[in-house]
């Protein structure tokens, strides 16, 4: 077994403070045991403006303040670290970027990179918030597994989790644990953010690591925390409701095989299967 941790946090406008905040979780976690850790969407920066992303991105491979700290860090306390989402420039549109998610490995090593999918332009029912993601981030448009120690890993970022086809799709692929760095809003979370959850390691038979923002923004936005870890069944392992902490848990890769072998539902898939 292995424990894998989801970091909670609030960030701010402010980049240097939030990875200042991140590396404290980080730790935190590596020595509660930790060997896989998630830090959720936007962990570096929690603009006021939606296009303040785009005024501190980086390009890709070429270091910068954010890549930087991720592979320092992930060497520095060994372990496998995914990188919430750091916004890293187009190579299409100059006025936009890419919200993706960086692996590294437990020596520092990048390992791969997800690129959000599906935008958050929407306008929350019953409350006054309006979001379009798509004024400043170009899609992404592959879904991604890899192999690691802890099983095949797949990445879906915060409004992806509405899209079980990306799920599903994952499943395809092997995948054993999905991560979902993501900052879902105060209301949307009330309401689907454990469903949804829950409802994705049901129905793919997989772990669910789920490390989102959790409190006030200076921007205005409030985000729901409750970050979580779910095992195959559907059982929440743990939650942290509010502020700025992580859960952990162990990753059993037997008790997965043994559910998957006892409820085989993977396998009586009749429809959509490749």
């Amino acid at each position: 077994m292995n424990t894998c941790a989801a970091i909670q946090m609030a960030s701010s406008p402010n980049i240097r403070s939030n990875l200042i905040a991140a590396e404290r979780l980080i730790e935190e976690a590596a020595l509660a045991g930790a060997k896989l850790i998630a830090l959720p969407e936007n962990f570096a920066l929690m603009g006021e403006h939606e296009l303040d992303k785009v005024k501190v991105k980086e390009i890709d491979g070429n270091g910068g303040l954010i890549q930087d700290f991720l592979a320092r860090v992930a060497k520095k306390y060994a372990v496998w670290l995914i990188g919430g989402t750091i916004p890293l420039a187009s190579t299409t549109e100059p006025n936009k970027v890419r919200a993706s998610c960086l692996i590294y490995d437990d020596q520092g090593q990048r390992v791969n990179r997800y690129d959000k999918i599906h935008l958050f332009d929407v306008n929350v029912p019953g409350s006054e918030d309006t979001y379009r993601e798509s004024d400043s981030i170009e899609a992404g448009d592959t879904a991604l597994v890899i192999d690691t120690p802890f099983g095949r890993l797949g990445i879906g970022v915060c409004y992806d989790l509405r899209f079980p086809e990306l799920f599903r799709k994952m499943s395809q692929q092997g995948v054993d644990l999905i991560v979902i760095p993501s900052a879902f809003t105060a209301e949307t979370g009330a309401a689907h953010w454990e469903l949804l959850l829950r409802a994705r390691a049901i129905e793919n038979l997989c772990y669910v690591i789920a490390p989102n923002q959790g409190g006030f923004h200076l921007n205005g936005r409030r985000t729901f925390g409750h970050s979580m870890i779910i095992d195959p069944w559907g059982v929440v392992l743990d939650c942290y409701k509010t502020g700025s902490g992580f859960v952990s848990a162990d990753i059993n890769l037997d008790r997965l095989t043994k559910i998957r072998h006892s409820f085989p539902a993977l396998q009586h898939r009749r429809l959509g299967c490749e």
